[in-house]
């Protein structure tokens, strides 16, 4: 583990790696909205109350099941597809019904994000519903050009290395000339192992340090972006 902290000359040459990329790939829950919203509580308790419904189980119970499929299989629909034979559409549809009006245009995010030079698209474990929804919140969905959802990944979740690489091949993206930006750390390995540049977006006051496979750590998406066009060398930014 390594600190982030750098001097101005350092965080300029570091932000060099950007220099060639023609694609930026986005998470979205967590990542193109902060930390703190109230969206992912909201996801995360009607999981818990599917599991509820689904089995007939108290709250404690069916957390402690939810749990325990998230760390088995990555995802807690993972887990219901292969243990239970869940399909997947039910429970998409209802664990992403949920209240977005906290959720206000971002303008600084949507400059930040228009300003970057070539395509940007987003890759998400959630449902391609959520993730149009969620962006049409924050005024930012007219900006990609494509949604590789948990449906487009045969609802294998990242961080899983398959997915990754068949998300390259549906959108033709260069991990060489790309760029992921991601809020769970697990989830950047495999993009930095393809080449890609990679940076994680963690919650304000965190500790700022970063394993090896990930480039940099911001707690702030929108002042990152913002300091591309300063700092970095990147053509028509």
């Amino acid at each position: 583990m390594k600190p982030t902290e750098h001097t101005p000359l350092e965080l300029a040459k570091g932000m060099e790696r950007f220099a060639g990329v023609d694609t930026w790939v986005f998470d979205l829950d967590n990542t193109l909205y902060p930390f703190g919203s109230p969206l992912w509580p909201q996801i995360d308790q009607r999981i818990t109350a599917f599991f509820t419904g689904t089995f007939g189980l108290d709250g404690l119970s069916a957390r402690a099941l939810q749990k325990h499929y998230y760390e088995r299989y990555g995802t807690s629909l993972r887990g219901l597809m292969v243990e239970d034979g869940i399909q997947p559409e039910s429970f998409l549809e209802f664990v992403h019904d949920i209240d977005r009006t906290s959720l206000l245009p971002n303008q600084p995010l949507a400059a930040a994000i228009a300003a970057l030079p070539g395509r940007k698209l987003i890759l998400t474990n959630g449902s391609h519903n959520h993730a149009l929804r969620t962006c049409e919140a924050l005024g930012i969905d007219h900006l990609f050009d494509g949604m590789f959802d948990i449906v487009a990944s045969d609802m294998v979740p990242k961080p899983e290395a398959g997915i990754y690489e068949r998300f390259f091949d549906k959108h033709s993206v260069d991990p060489a000339r790309a760029a992921m930006f991601e809020d769970l750390s697990q989830n950047l390995l495999v993009p930095h192992q393809r080449g890609m540049a990679t940076v994680l977006v963690v919650e304000r006051h965190a500790d700022l340090i970063h394993p090896p496979h990930v480039d940099f750590t911001t707690p702030d998406l929108v002042g990152f972006l913002q300091g591309l066009r300063k700092q970095a060398s990147i053509p028509g930014v």
